[in-house]
């Protein structure tokens, strides 16, 4: 296990506040070793707000108590307006830090102990796409990628069904790379980095492994999805293009979607169709059932109540 005293102090947003001891830059830098990609960067945005606050407060960030923690929540809400959800995540960030300070012998006690935390809302906010809206999208994205054959109309093809279909975070689909597509018994699978490193391998649709085959064309190196200069397709522009295709195909709620909305429709289609919530917090990588929960907006739809499938399953004559 990396311990803070074996980790020297890295270039991230978190470390390079001008107050940071040399011992608190090495326990942040040994705390963000143990997460990847856009979780280590959160975290990292997240604690540099936070020793940010111990600086403006003349406060040494191994020597704070619950009272500078309460003091700084009341500070984002009331100060800077931030949302609930952005409170609780930076607290839940600060609390990481300091148990991980605690299990380091370096604070007898974490000063987040106790902290009350802001209740977030039991509905993800994050804008999701209905059935019918959904269909329309990837129709948009079929037809151009057909009169386009190959390139940026079969990539956006196959990056939308990627998302829609198998319900990945953003960040896990662009990371992946072609030699990461396969074959495990007899299923088309890809293999994917989760949040928090952790590997796992998703099974991809008979549409899906077309779309991909047809916009790769061969192509058997290098990331999975590209811009046309060859370098990794990124976030932003992923965003820009799911807006685009919305924006073409009607959808009054364009302007409010990210690819995180086509993760949103997957769960909430999944759950529709049937699909246990076990399998599909396992398809979506959640590690709790209540987030898988969250994502599902159809979940208060009347015509869904248990009370109808118990009432039918008593009245029938099976075991």
């Amino acid at each position: 296990m990396t311990t803070a005293h074996e980790v020297e102090p890295r270039r991230t947003q978190a470390l390079d506040e001008p107050r940071a001891s040399a011992e608190v830059r090495r326990l942040l830098a040994a705390f963000l070793v143990g997460y990847e990609g856009h979780t280590r960067l959160a975290y990292a945005r997240d604690l540099s707000d936070w020793l940010a606050f111990c600086d403006r407060h003349n406060v040494e960030p191994l020597s704070a108590h619950r009272a500078h923690v309460d003091a700084y929540a009341r500070e984002l809400a009331e100060v800077h307006g931030r949302a609930r959800s952005t409170v609780a995540r930076r607290l839940s960030a600060i609390a990481g830090f300091y148990r991980y300070a605690t299990a380091e012998d370096l604070i007898v006690r974490s000063p987040v102990a106790g902290v009350r935390r802001p209740k977030v809302a039991d509905d993800s906010q994050t804008t999701g796409l209905d059935r019918d809206q959904l269909r329309a999208v990837l129709a948009l994205a079929r037809q151009r990628a057909a009169a386009g054959a190959v390139g940026q109309s079969s990539r956006d093809l196959a990056l939308l069904t990627v998302l829609a279909h198998n319900g990945l975070r953003i960040g896990e689909a662009l990371a992946a790379d072609v030699t990461d597509l396969g074959t495990e018994r007899g299923h088309r699978v890809l293999r994917i980095t989760r949040k928090g490193g952790r590997r796992a391998t998703v099974v991809l649709a008979p549409v899906t492994a077309r779309a991909l085959h047809d916009y790769l064309a061969g192509r058997d190196t290098g990331p999975l999805f590209i811009t046309s200069g060859g370098r990794r397709y990124d976030e932003p522009a992923a965003f820009r293009m799911v807006r685009r295709l919305a924006r073409v195909a009607g959808l009054a709620c364009a302007d409010q979607l990210s690819p995180h909305s086509l993760r949103h429709a997957f769960v909430t289609l999944a759950l529709d169709a049937g699909v246990s919530l076990r399998d599909v917090q396992d398809a979506a990588g959640h590690a709790d059932p209540r987030t898988t929960r969250r994502y599902d907006r159809a979940r208060h739809n009347l015509d869904r109540a248990a009370t109808y499938t118990v009432a039918a399953y008593l009245a029938g004559d099976g075991p």
